[in-house]
């Protein structure tokens, strides 16, 4: 059956039409325009910061540090494997969200798996949403951690394949799917702008726009595009406002179901490594208040680089702060 695809920001819904099975992809009128508004980072200071810095001259291979750029190079690896097995292959068919998943429910795993595929007849479909992820991703992994911003990103492509979703079923348009990782870079690009309103890009490369503003426009198009019934860009708007309507209530009340799973995840795998460790030390008292106040402090780095800075309590804080000036002392 032949899919024709509607192309997110960079997503596609496709529906079922005639038996070939080809993907046939539409360009997206408003994903070029939204290029030309994020193209440009020149008021953003990328290069003040210590990542936007090479420490050595010369081409340099290395493993991706950020999980930024570990997303932008999955997302990469699963687009070749996508070429290598064609547009009717196995990774399109068994991946791409499927409106009718319910009636297989195993196939539920399509609500995150979607996220990272893209159009094989537009390779600015992949282009453009990485390159919203590394533009945007960065600060926003550096501001609330590692572990939570991949919770947040992938959170953020699961509730926006629900929204979407239903707002298919309910409209009774079923029989189709989405592929794109619109829903999440939209989320990211939305916090983005509630973190840094003021951060600045370039319109066109001449005008300067602030970051509320260009967050106003993605929400405002989706919210048109979605209520005209006579559009015909085949944008998945509602997959749009389901990433930014996440990215909202992440950063009003720091909802985000997928650091449940992540918390969940990590209790478990302590609780593995507590029980296999048979190995008991015997300390003086004077000695175990050391290590106890080592263990802490080694705890709250470990919430930092998961979680950031900002979700440090005021007890915390004292505990590093006296830990610091603990180890000044002794280094006099």
């Amino acid at each position: 059956m032949r899919p024709v695809l509607r192309k997110e920001l960079g997503g596609f819904h496709f529906r079922r039409l005639q038996p070939t099975g080809i993907f046939v992809g539409q360009e997206s009128l408003f994903l070029p325009w939204l290029l030309q508004i994020a193209s440009t980072i020149v008021a953003m200071g990328l290069y003040d910061r210590d990542y936007g810095r090479s420490s050595e001259p010369g081409l340099q291979l290395s493993r991706p540090q950020t999980i930024t750029m570990q997303l932008v190079v999955l997302t990469g690896c699963v687009y070749l494997a996508q070429m290598i097995f064609g547009p009717t292959g196995w990774v399109n068919q068994n991946l791409a969200l499927d409106t009718l998943w319910y009636k297989k429910p195993w196939q539920f795993y399509q609500f995150l798996s979607y996220g990272f595929l893209h159009s094989l007849q537009a390779v600015q479909h992949i282009l453009f949403n990485m390159y919203g992820l590394w533009l945007f991703g960065r600060d926003i992994e550096q501001r609330y951690g590692r572990q939570e911003f991949l919770s947040f990103y992938l959170s953020a492509i699961v509730i926006a394949g629900l929204v979407w979703n239903l707002s298919t079923l309910l409209s009774g348009d079923a029989g189709g799917g989405l592929i794109g990782a619109s829903g999440g870079v939209v989320a990211v690009t939305i916090l983005f702008a509630l973190n840094f309103p003021h951060r600045k890009l370039l319109l066109m490369f001449l005008f300067p726009i602030p970051m509320w503003v260009l967050g106003c426009i993605i929400v405002l198009s989706d919210i048109f595009g979605a209520l005209d019934n006579s559009d015909i860009s085949n944008v998945a708007f509602m997959a749009h406002l389901g990433g930014a309507a996440f990215a909202i209530l992440y950063y009003r009340f720091r909802w985000n179901p997928g650091r449940w799973l992540f918390d969940k995840y990590s209790s478990l795998s302590s609780a593995q490594l507590r029980s296999r460790s048979k190995l008991k030390i015997h300390a003086p008292d004077d000695e175990q208040d050391v290590s106890k106040s080592d263990e802490q402090v080694d705890e709250i780095l470990k919430k930092i680089q998961a979680e950031g800075q900002d979700s440090l309590t005021r007890r915390e804080r004292r505990i590093l702060e006296k830990a610091s000036q603990e180890y000044q002392r002794k280094r006099r």
